[in-house]
């Protein structure tokens, strides 16, 4: 049985956005059963844990002695078990996995940076000085993205791709994504109106609920 950790507990602005999201997400698109491994705060920085995901962070994944850690490289391990999330043909596939990869390289930095000033450091003088410039940033990358979309359904055309799973977290981290471009917007629609993407999170934020009862 394959094993995912995840925090029992996080800030709710972080709530249905902490990354075993992902591996939840493509479990369901690959039909893998799976279980969660619950950490109560502090758990993260036991020996034990370390021992298996060096940062002290989540997800992992663990199956028959396999254990993997980031986000990325467990959703392309999963990918690869499932035609859903990766083609069979070479250059469809290689084309999902570009863009898996660019989702977390060439996006998620400047998306995530503007969310931790805005939520982690929302008081600090140098976080006030320092949003106008990364939202900038933010929105050129942005920009790209929708501009590469255009009128496609997903990335690659018609076809939903581990790229595109990836793409999407990604892009919730935005603080109001009814603001994106409309062109991401509808791509965000498509990809999280998904039955996968709805048990992946009701499944996380049950496991909050459980855990505050």
């Amino acid at each position: 049985m394959i094993t995912v950790s995840a925090f029992s507990h996080v800030p709710d602005i972080a709530k249905g956005l902490v990354r075993d999201l992902r591996v939840r997400w493509a479990l369901e698109e690959a039909r893998l059963p799976y279980k969660v491994r619950l950490l109560a705060q502090g758990d993260q920085d036991e020996p034990e844990y370390r021992a298996l995901q060096p940062f002290g962070q989540v997800p992992i994944f663990e199956e028959n002695g396999l254990v993997l850690f980031e986000s990325g490289a467990i959703v392309l391990h999963i990918a690869e078990r499932s035609e859903v999330l990766l083609p069979t043909e070479p250059t469809a596939r290689a084309n999902a996995v570009q863009w898996l990869v660019a989702a977390l390289n060439s996006v998620e930095p400047s998306v995530w940076n503007v969310f931790v000033i805005n939520n982690i450091y929302p008081k600090e003088e140098w976080a006030r000085l320092r949003l106008p410039s990364a939202i900038e940033f933010m929105n050129k990358k942005l920009n790209a993205l929708a501009k590469r979309i255009g009128n496609k359904a997903f990335l690659d055309g018609d076809r939903f791709t581990a790229g595109d799973l990836m793409m999407a977290t990604v892009l919730r981290f935005h603080s109001d994504t009814s603001k994106l471009d409309p062109r991401l917007v509808g791509y965000l629609d498509r990809c999280t109106s998904r039955p996968a993407f709805k048990r992946a999170l009701d499944a996380q934020l049950a496991d909050f609920r459980s855990a505050a009862a």
